[in-house]
């Protein structure tokens, strides 16, 4: 008989979200560069995808215009120089995520740091 209340509470863990690894507003605070990641390959099905990897791209675009605005103008020095034609942001975003992932000793680091990490190795500027 105690066993028939077992099944449904397994079930009801199983289908939570804590653990399904669905995301929380929690995730948005962006510690780690592994929250980052997290939100980045939210999967297809999460409730708050879309919300996620519009963050996510934000986050990532939104650094990278600070950065050129910053480094703008004829004493700016800018340390990432995309090609002439930008890649599409969604072709950047999954070589971040395939860099990280050969990279994970920056998954506790700060996302900003690690963004450009990869931006400097990918997209380096030439010496003048």
């Amino acid at each position: 008989m105690k066993r028939k209340w077992m099944i449904p509470v397994f079930v009801a863990l199983l289908c939570s979200p804590g653990w399904a690894g669905a995301v929380s507003e929690d995730d948005f605070t962006l510690d780690t560069t592994g929250d980052l990641v997290g939100l980045c390959a939210v999967p297809s099905g999460d409730p708050l995808q879309g919300e996620a990897v519009g963050f996510c791209i934000g986050f990532l675009v939104g650094a990278y215009h600070y950065h050129m605005a910053e480094n703008s103008g004829p004493a700016g020095s800018p340390m990432v120089c995309l090609p002439d034609t930008p890649p599409p942001r969604s072709k950047v975003v999954k070589m971040f995520m395939a860099w990280v992932k050969k990279h994970p000793q920056y998954m506790d680091e700060e996302p900003v740091e690690t963004w450009f990490r990869f931006l400097i190795e990918t997209y380096p500027c030439k010496p003048s």
